[in-house]
């Protein structure tokens, strides 16, 4: 029965279910049962990007999915990102964007765009339609309730051991405090985090969203680490999906050069959620609809799962 689940939700076809007989529907709910009652009153963290993000079906979607969670019991967290509004919005004012390792070069212009992008545009348009469809949202950023509390960051530079690259004000993260994401959750409402922390003399960094996710998870001690992306999943040398990876794969992967550029980030903090005692990490792909509860509410392996051992 989850075979035909998965069957009915594929990245080319629309959510028209008609055609499918009330007794199957039934069935298909009456099997997400024990999913619901394994994780009931757990967190879920959600790093939310990619093209579920911008494509508008897959957005509505994406909420509508996050609310049914929160309505059946669970406590989903959402850290997104926002990469390509942040490379739109650069645009308009005749900057491009430029990425070291896997991060985004920082200036101070750059910064004060990455604020209102995330901040204001991007995490409000997730507010509001989470709401529209019923939820209860509230946006945040590290500035609330101290939530996240970061220094910039040093990136060693590969070429030159012992060295470090300027990259601005790239953050990384000293500390969470998880106070006010656990009162919202105790109240019933959503939690959707900005990854923007701030130093103690008040300066906003951009932190990378996985890092955040990960953390995040870590802190709240969550049953599941849900990352989406526009891939099927992490993928051997030959473009074939790995299905699961195991710490010591992961670094071989690293060392050979499989796992680069804006993957290198979200593996490391998948794998560091893992070892911090987050039972279960996922790696999914946001382009196929309602990819979010295929992997919840179904036993269908769907992406890739990182272990710590």
């Amino acid at each position: 029965m989850n075979a035909q689940l998965t069957s009915l939700k594929t990245a080319d076809q629309s959510s028209d279910l008609t055609a499918v007989s009330p007794q199957i529907k039934a069935q298909i709910l009456a099997e997400a049962l024990p999913y619901i009652r394994n994780f009931h009153g757990k967190t879920i963290v959600i790093k939310y990007g990619g093209n579920a993000m911008t494509d508008e079906r897959l957005k509505h979607g994406f909420a509508r999915d996050v609310i049914l969670l929160k309505l059946v019991g669970m406590n989903p967290v959402v850290v997104h990102g926002g990469g390509p509004q942040i490379d739109n919005a650069l645009k308009k004012i005749g900057k491009q964007g430029t990425f070291v390792q896997g991060m985004r070069i920082t200036d101070e212009e750059t910064m004060e765009v990455v604020e209102w992008v995330l901040g204001g545009e991007v995490q409000q348009d997730i507010v509001m339609l989470i709401n529209h469809y019923g939820g209860q949202a509230v946006g945040l950023t590290g500035k609330d309730g101290g939530l996240i509390r970061a220094r910039r960051m040093a990136m060693p530079d590969k070429e030159k051991p012992g060295e470090f690259l300027d990259i601005g004000f790239v953050g990384e993260i000293e500390a969470i405090n998880p106070a006010v994401v656990k009162a919202l959750q105790d109240d019933a409402f959503i939690p959707i985090i900005s990854p923007i922390g701030f130093g103690q003399d008040g300066q906003a960094y951009n932190i990378n969203a996985d890092v955040v996710a990960g953390k995040i998870a870590e802190i709240l001690k969550a049953e599941k680490l849900i990352m989406m992306t526009n891939i099927a999943g992490v993928q051997d040398k030959s473009g074939n999906l790995v299905t699961d990876l195991s710490a010591r794969e992961i670094d071989e992967m690293f060392a050979d050069g499989t796992i680069s550029g804006g993957m290198l980030p979200k593996i490391s903090s998948a794998l560091d959620a893992a070892k911090s005692g987050v039972n279960t990490v996922h790696i999914i792909d946001g382009r196929i609809e309602h990819s979010l509860l295929l992997e919840v509410l179904t036993e269908q392996a769907f992406g890739t799962m990182i272990r710590s051992h």
